[in-house]
Order: structure tokens, then C-alpha cells, then sequence
């Protein structure tokens, strides 16, 4: 929030002045710790009693006077985040302030303390001990508080949520028509695309579950809700962020409807054609940077998998050699790593409603084959795996690779394409020097796909050996210009002349099958033109249909 929206919320909570969700406090220098604990622990759990999404603690408001008085605790911004750190370390579960926010108010300094609510079954403890608030007065939480909390149902779907002000008008027209057409799709073999066309759009919104007997949910504002309704949304930003960072920089925000604001921001990110391995080095190939299924499928899953009741955004860097893409809320069931091959299907998830849609709209699917399938799809390009980081709390950051990070990786894919995305996946791990257990290793080495002792460990780069194509490496591995020049002046030495037809016939088969035809022609004639500069050959003939023939310079020399 910038300063001018930090300054009406503060206005308006002192409007409603303290409760069992705000908290001020006239804090000067400093103050406990462990207090700051307590009331963590005590508005974190009335937040969650009452069915609040936040709570505030406040400092430097005057008790008295209800007005701003300057607050310097912990004017050092790291010293005062670091207090995130403090409550997470001593709390049970784990718990700790979603944003301090400063406002630089004109009477003084106000820090802001937002405050998430416990989780559902589970009252937060500081140190120990369970708080809540009686009033304005901290107080122990009762066991009848505590047993509410605890008896609560651990989920409950957000995207199936009513929007009582909402209507058919607040949805879009054009997202509503390729959501008909994605539905069509998805049941292609049990409904008749003509019939799916034609129902009335209550109809269509009950049977894609995107609505609930004609009543609009927050899915349906999210999927196919016209941009200026998402503040049917509020509090909770329906918005994925895009970023660009390096030497230049930008970014856009993109809101609903996400079935269509997805694909602007594909076409957003700088998609250049690449060589991924350079020019006659190998295997010369072309291909976009990035994948378009690959990034869809992840900025879905983001969609699908995002906590939105912890208000917080969809963003999307895009870096030269990456894409970043982080969604809230922690991996809800399993391990990434445990999708990777597709063989684990999910039993759970967070926004049920949401992702039952999303697959009815042919927008995701629900058996756990997205993961399986981006890997796949960066295999088939020959690129780096992506990465999953779950490090940072409660947040889930996917990394898409846009750039080679290790050759021999690369060429290990491109001579068989038949490496089992087990061995493939364990191969990304070793590029990208992560470590891989003992008996990978021993099958890895056993299969010639990796050198070198543990822990440096590399791809091999004797890799055509090691996948069983020596013969295909030969035919493709490029061999020096002087090679090449040595065969043309052989034949003029022992023809006298020759035509390009001739040139052609002698060198085409002996060029590195990694060129395109087209490639070999230019090549050929880069090979005669550097010939012709240097004063060994020239051409007698007209420039439409040449004679080549040694130079006397190359005669002297022969």
C-alpha cells in the first residue's frame, strides 16, 4: 500500500477504534518482544473466531487522544522485518506478520502490523501459551475458544464462495464464448459442440461448474468476470503481475478474466527464436525461447493453486534466461517431485470449485499430469527442466528455463530422445550441480551418462558413446573449414576445373548432417568465397554459372 492508502486505513480504524481484531499502541523506542508475541497470538486467533481475514496491531497511536503519536521502534527497516523471523521462531504453528507497513504520517511515524488469522483447527500459541482478547484487554483463550478453533473443518473453498451483488452482466462476453468453446472441447465426445452453443448461459454456467444454480461464485469472476467487476472481489486482488527485469525493465497488471488475460500475458513475454546449440557444433536447432503449452499450463496451475485468502497477487518475472512464476500458498498436497513422472494423482485441493472448473473450460486437468507434462514438454525442446522452490513460506515459486545451461545435457537429449524422464530428470539435477543419491549415480555411470566423482559431477561429454550413437555423432560433427577447402583444391589439381554443380556434389554428403540443406548450400559457398579472397581459386566462368579453377599463385604453390 502507498503512503495516502495506508493513511485511510489508518483513519478508518480509529474510526472503530480498538476491538478483539485492533490493537494500539503509543510505542515509542522500544517494546517487548514477547508483548508483540501475545498479541499475535491473541488477535491471530480472534481473527479467526470472528471470520476475519487480517488484524491489526498498531504503534504509535496516543490511547487518550486517539491520534497519531511519533513511534521510533526500530526505525531500521531490517531490524524491524526482522521481527517477522522473532514471531515465526516462537509461536505454535508457526505464525508471524503477513506485511509491516511504516506510514510517515504528518503528526509522526506509524507502524502497521497486518496480522493473519489462524488457520482453521489449529489456535496459534506464543511460547507456549494460547491468547486471545476480552474487549481491549489481552486475556488466556479460553478452552471453549480453544475447542471452537479446533473443531473447525480444516478446508473450506474460497472459490465456491456466492457473490450475493454479482449478475450474469458482470461477466464477459468474449471470455463467456471461449469458455463454450473450451467446455465443447473438453466434453467433445459426450456433447454435441451445436447443443453446448446453444444453451441459455445459466444453463452453460451450471453445467461448466462455474456457477451455482444460476448464482455467480467467485470462480466465475475470476475466470470469466468483465474487468471492472473484480472489485466484486475486494478484499482479495484477483491480479497477476508482470514483470520484466534486467537491462531494460516494465511491468503490467492483468486481471480478470483470467481465461483470457492468461494468453496477453504469454504474448507479453519476449519470445525470440533461439539456436540452442550453436552453428555446426552439432545439431543446429531452432526454437522458441519458450513453450507456449508450458507456460499456459504453469500460469493456470497458479490460478488453480493460489491461497486467496491471503490477498496477495499472481507474479510473473521474466529475466533473460527465465521465467519466475510465484503463486501464495504452500505445495498443497505432496512434492512437486512426486508429479514428475505422472504417476501421482492428487486426492485434495485447495480451490476445489475453482479447479473443477478450470478443467471443465479445458483449462487445466485434474490428475496431476500439469507438472508431468511441463517436464516433458522442456525435454522434447532439449531444455533445462523447470524448478520448483518451496523455501519461502507459503508461497510456491516455479522457474521456466529459457536458455541452455549445459551442452553436453542438450546433445544427451538430441541423439536419444528415448533417455527416460527419470534418467532425464536426474541429468537436470547434475547441470544445474544439485546433488542426486547413490544409487542414481551408479545407474547413471552405469549407462555412460555421467563423469566425475561425487560431489563434481558432470554430464558426460563423450555423450554419443554413451547413448549408443557414435555413427550419428560422426555424421553430424562438423569438421574444420581447412578439410573442407583441401577437397575443393584436390579436385582442381587433379579436374583443372569445376562447376558449382560439381563443388556441390563433392562436399554435400561430407557436410555435417546437424545443416539443413540450405545451410550446406551457404556454407559451400562461404567456403568458395573465402577461397576466391585468399588468391587460390577464380572463377572464369559468369557469376550465374561459375568455372573454378586454381589461381597461378596456387599452381607456384603446388
Amino acid at each position: 500500500m502507498d503512503q495516502k492508502e495506508l493513511n485511510a486505513l489508518l483513519n478508518s480504524l480509529i474510526a472503530n477504534w480498538e476491538n478483539e481484531v485492533v490493537e494500539f499502541k503509543a510505542v515509542g523506542d522500544s517494546y517487548s518482544t514477547s508483548d508483540i508475541g501475545k498479541y499475535l497470538s491473541a488477535l491471530s486467533n480472534e481473527a479467526n473466531l470472528r471470520n476475519q481475514d487480517k488484524a491489526w496491531l498498531v504503534f504509535g497511536i496516543n490511547n487518550n487522544t486517539r491520534s497519531v503519536q511519533d513511534s521510533n521502534y526500530r526505525r531500521d527497516p531490517k531490524r524491524l522485518h526482522n521481527l517477522k523471523l522473532q514471531m515465526a521462531e516462537n509461536t505454535d504453528p508457526a505464525l508471524s506478520f503477513r506485511e509491516i507497513f511504516e506510514l510517515f504520517h504528518d503528526d509522526g511515524r506509524v507502524v502497521l502490523f497486518q496480522v493473519p488469522p489462524a488457520p482453521r483447527g489449529g489456535p496459534i500459541a506464543w511460547n507456549g501459551h494460547y491468547y486471545a482478547r476480552s474487549g481491549e484487554s489481552l486475556v488466556p483463550l479460553s478452552l471453549d475458544k480453544q475447542d471452537e478453533i479446533r473443531n473447525q473443518p480444516l478446508a473450506i473453498d474460497w472459490s465456491a464462495e456466492i457473490v450475493s451483488e454479482a449478475k450474469v452482466t458482470d461477466l464477459d462476453e468474449t471470455a463467456l464464448q471461449k469458455a463454450r468453446e473450451g467446455f465443447a472441447r473438453a466434453k467433445s465426445n459426450r456433447i454435441d459442440e451445436r447443443k453446448v452453443m446453444e444453451w441459455p448461459i445459466e444453463t452453460f454456467l451450471n453445467r461448466a461448474k462455474v456457477a451455482k444454480d444460476g448464482l455467480i461464485t467467485r470462480t466465475a469472476l475470476l475466470l470469466l468476470g468483465k474487468p471492472e467487476s473484480s472489485h466484486l472481489l475486494s478484499p482479495h486482488p484477483s491480479q497477476i503481475t508482470w514483470k520484466l527485469v534486467g537491462e531494460e525493465s516494465a511491468y503490467e497488471h492483468f486481471g480478470p478474466p483470467f481465461l483470457l488475460t492468461t494468453t496477453q500475458i504469454y504474448r507479453q513475454i519476449r519470445n525470440l527464436q533461439l539456436r540452442i546449440l550453436p552453428a555446426e557444433s552439432l545439431l543446429a536447432v531452432e526454437i522458441s525461447k519458450y513453450d507456449q503449452r508450458i507456460v499456459m499450463e504453469a500460469l493456470h496451475n497458479c490460478i488453480a493453486h493460489q491461497d486467496y485468502s491471503r490477498n496477495a497477487r499472481v507474479v510473473v518475472t521474466e529475466y533473460v534466461e527465465r521465467l519466475d512464476l510465484i503463486n501464495d500458498g504452500d505445495f498443497f498436497e505432496g512434492k512437486p517431485d512426486d508429479y514428475v513422472l505422472g504417476n501421482k494423482t492428487p486426492r485434495r485441493y485447495r480451490n476445489p470449485f475453482l479447479s473443477q472448473a478450470m478443467a471443465s473450460l479445458n483449462m487445466i486437468d485434474t490428475m496431476g499430469f500439469g507438472i508431468h507434462s511441463m517436464y516433458q514438454g522442456q525435454k522434447k525442446r532439449y531444455f533445462p527442466l523447470p524448478d520448483y522452490d518451496l523455501t519461502e513460506p507459503d508461497c510456491v515459486r516455479l522457474t521456466i528455463y529459457g536458455k541452455i545451461i549445459d551442452e553436453s545435457y542438450s546433445r544427451a537429449l538430441i541423439l536419444n530422445t528415448a533417455i527416460p524422464l527419470d534418467d532425464v530428470f536426474a541429468l537436470d539435477r547434475v547441470q544445474k550441480q544439485l546433488p542426486i543419491d547413490s544409487d542414481t549415480v551408479k545407474r547413471l555411470r552405469k549407462k555412460k551418462l555421467i563423469e566425475g566423482r561425487k560431489p563434481n559431477l558432470h554430464v558426460s561429454s563423450n555423450i554419443a558413446a554413451a547413448t549408443g550413437q557414435e555413427a550419428a555423432y560422426i555424421r553430424t560433427r562438423s569438421q574444420d573449414d581447412t578439410h573442407y577447402n583441401k577437397l575443393i583444391i584436390d579436385f582442381l589439381i587433379e579436374f583443372g576445373s569445376a562447376n558449382r554443380g560439381q563443388i556441390n556434389e563433392l562436399l554435400m554428403e561430407k557436410l555435417s548432417d546437424g545443416l539443413s540443406e540450405t545451410q550446406k548450400r551457404q556454407k559451400i559457398s562461404r567456403l568458395l568465397t573465402d577461397l576466391r579472397r585468399a588468391l587460390k581459386i577464380s572463377n572464369s566462368g559468369s557469376r550465374s554459372n561459375p568455372c573454378w579453377q586454381l589461381t597461378k599463385r596456387s599452381d607456384e604453390q603446388k
